[in-house]
């Protein structure tokens, strides 16, 4: 390993490194691969203890840095998000395999005989903020797909990821696959980044998970290709045909389950034939479990509520926070959507098909939802086994970035002494 102060050399040399092991895992068995992370979420599981006691020392630095609540829990680890950790990890190697796989096959007049196949995309440069879970959704997800990973973790969570990150290089030995398939940024230092972001001789993708300041600092700078994953600035809109029991019960658990995961809601559209009635239960309900409503002036009315300012309308608080606003209809919704979204989430509460069909047509986010929280806007619950993030830009991958969304594809075209006229 290069000199850890001599932040170009050191980068350029994991750069090299993984840019020969993506050459390896591009044809590595599906056997081994799978092996590897059943072998590492085992490591995590015997390491448990090992992986607390690192997590506590990241506790202590987020508290002196002055954290939020809901940024300390992103970063926290106990045993069940261990286990959860470990169940992700056996999960995405259960799944089939992607590379290699037939995406479309044909023959042509000529005679050819014309397959599309997956490959990878070779080398993933991932950064991330304090959740230190990424760690190993993203090493798993990259292995899967036969791409090799460099992880730059967010200062807070160093110690996590590193703890995290030992037991996927046990499970790369175990499995006899090369080390550096899997690396972590070993430094806080921010110029890491800035020469991340830069290596086009060895680096195919960055993939940035965190918020709008980071993915924003990224797709400025970077002259390697970005899959752009931006905040969850989530709507939920209900409409006047709202089922009054799954309007309170979606809400809730869309904003209160865990505030600080991208999936979680961060504001309100009431329809305005609902605002005193199954409006106010919902926004009653919200305050009583302790989140604070930042509502409009017509929801001003509703004891409790406080006043929005104009930085609440496309803000994402990751907090006990939810904006509120009442709607004529829902193309009233729509275009709030459209105006302070994020192409995210979206989700709409109402028995009325129609009005879902002309919600899930006109709002172009990667996902939306009817009837249903948006707490579930998570590669895992689309049965992914973990994602890399959710892709909020167009081209290559939307939404949840499983293995399969992390691969490209090429031509087979096969030939029997065939010659073009």
């Amino acid at each position: 390993m290069k000199d850890i102060a001599d932040i170009p050399a050191l980068m350029a040399d994991i750069g090299s490194r993984a840019k020969a092991a993506s050459a390896e895992l591009a044809f590595a068995p599906a056997e081994a691969k799978a092996q590897a992370l059943y072998a590492a979420a085992d490591t995590v599981w015997a390491r448990c203890a090992d992986i607390i006691a690192a997590n506590a020392k990241d506790l202590d630095f987020g508290r002196d840095k002055g954290l939020t609540n809901a940024m300390m829990d992103r970063l926290m680890l106990d045993e069940a998000r261990i286990q959860g950790i470990c169940d992700g990890l056996r999960a995405v190697a259960a799944q089939d395999d992607p590379v290699g796989q037939t995406l479309e096959e044909w023959d042509r007049p000529t005679g050819l005989h014309i397959k599309r196949v997956r490959t990878p995309l070779g080398v993933i440069g991932v950064i991330y903020e304090s959740r230190p879970n990424v760690t190993a959704d993203a090493g798993a997800l990259c292995l899967k797909s036969g791409n090799a990973v460099i992880l730059r973790g967010g200062s807070e969570s160093f110690h996590s990821s590193s703890a995290i990150h030992a037991c996927l290089v046990e499970g790369l030995k175990a499995a006899g696959l090369p080390e550096d398939a899997v690396q972590l940024v070993p430094t806080r230092d921010r110029a890491a980044v800035q020469e991340l972001l830069t290596m086009v001789d060895t680096v195919d993708v960055i993939v940035p998970r965190g918020g709008k300041g980071l993915v924003g600092l990224v797709q400025r700078e970077a002259r390697v290709p970005v899959f752009a994953h931006l905040e969850g600035i989530v709507h939920i809109y209900l409409d006047q045909h709202a089922d009054p029991v799954k309007a309170l019960n979606v809400v809730m658990n869309a904003k209160t389950r865990r505030t600080g995961i991208c999936g979680a809601a961060e504001c309100l559209l009431i329809h305005q034939s609902l605002v005193d009635t199954v409006g106010q239960g919902v926004l009653r309900a919200l305050m009583d479990a302790g989140v604070t409503v930042h509502g409009d002036e017509t929801l001003q009315s509703v004891d409790g509520v406080v006043a929005a300012n104009a930085d609440d309308w496309g803000r994402e608080y990751l907090d006990m926070d939810i904006a509120a606003k009442v709607v004529s209809d829902v193309d009233d919704a729509i275009a709030h959507i459209r105006q302070f979204g994020s192409n995210h989430t979206d989700c709409v509460i109402t028995e009325d098909d129609a009005v879902a069909a002309r919600f899930f047509e006109r709002v172009d986010s990667a996902i939306l939802m009817r009837n249903a929280s948006t707490q579930f806007a998570d590669g895992g619950e689309f049965g992914m086994g973990a994602e890399i993030g959710i892709a909020t830009g167009k081209l290559h991958a939307r939404g949840p970035v499983g293995a399969a969304q992390l691969t490209s594809f090429k031509y087979i075209v096969e030939g029997d002494g065939t010659t073009r006229a």
